[in-house]
């Protein structure tokens, strides 16, 4: 049996050790781009999500809309997620109601449409402001990366894997079998 002693340097020198080993969250901040430490709710169940989970990954961001001319576009980013998920590629969603009110309704709303309508499986976040003096931060550094900021619904950003390099590009650009695919696979040859 130990005596209290023994007990109490055991505990101090167990804290020591926790208090000088780096935490997992440095850690990941350290791993992570700064571009990338953002969190923000998911979609379909409000949970916060750190944008560092897809550090080193490349990178494609879309501002959606359920009723504009370009929601088709829900079809081609579909397809293009599962065409390079197996290739360290990833499309993220994030809805947002600042071009013509296209995106009116709540976050359950949003959901429902994007799965049922175009089976979305990418992952999407909760409403977003990506434009003007309110723009997230997120969005903010996007346009100073990529050289400008969203003028419409579906504009689109491809981020490198180090986090380091953005391409900007228009909603008139479809996800696939053009520049932004383009991009993408420029982005993956870098890597």
């Amino acid at each position: 049996m130990r005596s209290a002693g023994s007990l109490v340097s055991i505990i101090l020198g167990v804290s020591m050790v926790l208090l000088a080993a780096p935490s997992a969250q440095a850690t990941t901040n350290d791993a992570c781009p700064a571009l990338l430490q953002h969190s923000f709710e998911r979609l379909q169940d409000g949970e916060p999500q750190s944008l560092c989970q897809y550090a080193g990954k490349v990178i494609l961001v879309v501002n959606t809309a359920s009723y504009c001319g370009f929601t088709s576009q829900y079809e081609g980013l579909e397809a293009l997620y599962k065409a390079y998920a197996d290739k360290d590629v990833v499309v993220l969603g994030f809805p947002s109601n600042d071009f013509g009110k296209q995106e009116p309704g709540d976050e359950k709303a949003i959901a429902d449409f994007c799965f049922n309508t175009y089976g979305v499986a990418f992952p999407m976040f909760s409403k977003t402001v990506v434009s003007g003096k309110g723009a997230h931060p997120f969005f903010q550094q996007l346009a100073s990366l990529g050289g400008s900021r969203p003028m419409w619904n579906f504009h689109k950003y491809v981020i490198s894997a180090d986090g380091q390099q953005v391409t900007s590009f228009t909603s008139l650009r479809k996800p696939r079998g053009g520049a932004v695919e383009k991009a993408i696979q420029a982005a993956l040859a870098a890597r």
